[in-house]
């Protein structure tokens, strides 16, 4: 296990000092933020951040995320253009030392949740998804301010609308095929440069708005799997996003992929399930609806060496900032998953 931390560059409010002081922190996960979607980084860019982070002392072999463009996924006469800029990309950050890129191929949205801020019994703040708030929200046809979390706030209202509406004549066996033709042009490229890419579910892992999302559970993760049969071609399990499902078994997915070789980055982050949605937790199992030890442990047992993070974090102790990313409930994680580790591997000697 190679413990690592995200970091959101020179406005991320917690510091390259700061994740260091955490104990086992081996590397850290970051990305090129100021390149529109779709366009090649800028060679300059990627070797300053290196040089920024290894002269802090940490690790740079993690990219999260080089997002794909919406054509791509849309399957548009464009796409070809964008996934020749995305294995440019690759090569580029290759070249720079990076090992996995982790992505997503979720239409329009990313990560969804319906507060940000949600105060739990002792008084900690979190991430929330309550299906009620979402279903009175519809893009299409509210003239509300369209502002549930995770939306992108580079679209206009009218803008995301009009990409909303694009996918109307794109059904979850379309969605598949466009995975397919961008899987089949990207993965010979990160094979050569033996980058692993490291596809993250759906968040959550069901579809919203009528989105077809299809990155969701276990026979999709299988299919997904057999479209380029590439060991370069895996996944990042997220507990989180596959948790917030009664029908994900995430330790058996964790045990699955691992001894196949194909998890290659770990984002570890626990829920409480509830009848209409979920509440992000702590990461002690106690705290929320996963089993977080028996995750941890189908993960060594069936030999994962990858990359792994301490996913969201409540704000904790007064601490305000970036939702979900601050810094002292997310070192607390990754104190827990060391020691969880540790654990583990002294049972097994």
């Amino acid at each position: 296990m190679k413990l690592s931390f995200r970091w959101y560059g020179e406005t991320d409010q917690v510091t390259l000092q700061n994740i260091r002081q955490i104990p086992g922190m081996e590397s850290i996960v970051t990305a090129i933020y100021d390149v529109p979607v779709g366009e090649v980084w800028p060679v300059e860019s990627i070797a300053a951040l290196k040089a920024q982070v290894e002269a802090a002392g940490l690790g740079f072999a993690v990219i999260e995320s080089i997002p794909v463009h919406e054509d791509i996924k849309l399957g548009k006469a464009t796409r070809d253009a964008y996934i020749e800029n995305y294995c440019e990309n690759i090569r580029r950050v290759s070249a720079a030392g990076i090992k996995c890129i982790c992505y997503n191929f979720m239409p329009v949205f990313d990560w969804t949740r319906t507060q940000l801020d949600h105060r739990l019994p002792d008084g900690s703040t979190t991430l929330v998804y309550y299906q009620e708030q979402v279903d009175q929200v519809n893009p299409l046809e509210s003239d509300s301010d369209l502002t549930l979390p995770g939306w992108d706030a580079s679209y206009t209202r009218d803008e995301l609308k009009a990409v909303v509406a694009q996918y109307q004549n794109v059904d979850e066996e379309k969605m598949w095929e466009n995975l397919q033709y961008f899987l089949e042009r990207i993965i010979p490229v990160a094979s050569a440069c033996n980058v692993n890419m490291a596809i993250h579910e759906d968040d959550p892992c069901w579809s919203i708005f009528g989105l077809p999302r299809i990155i969701t559970s276990e026979k999709n993760l299988d299919r997904f799997l057999q479209l380029v049969d590439d060991p370069h071609n895996g996944l990042t399990l997220c507990t989180g996003s596959l948790g917030c499902s009664r029908d994900n078994d995430v330790a058996l997915m964790a045990a699955k992929y691992a001894a196949k070789g194909r998890i290659h980055f770990v984002h570890m982050r626990n829920v409480k399930v509830l009848d209409n949605g979920f509440e992000e937790s702590g990461h002690l199992s106690k705290d929320g609806s996963l089993d977080m030890y028996g995750i941890m442990k189908a993960l060594y047992d069936n030999g994962f060496d990858g990359y792994i993070r301490p996913d969201h974090g409540r704000m904790i102790w007064g601490e305000t900032g970036r939702a979900g990313y601050g810094l002292y409930d997310r070192a607390l994680g990754a104190t827990y998953l060391n020691g969880l580790w540790e654990a583990i591997r002294k049972s097994e000697v």
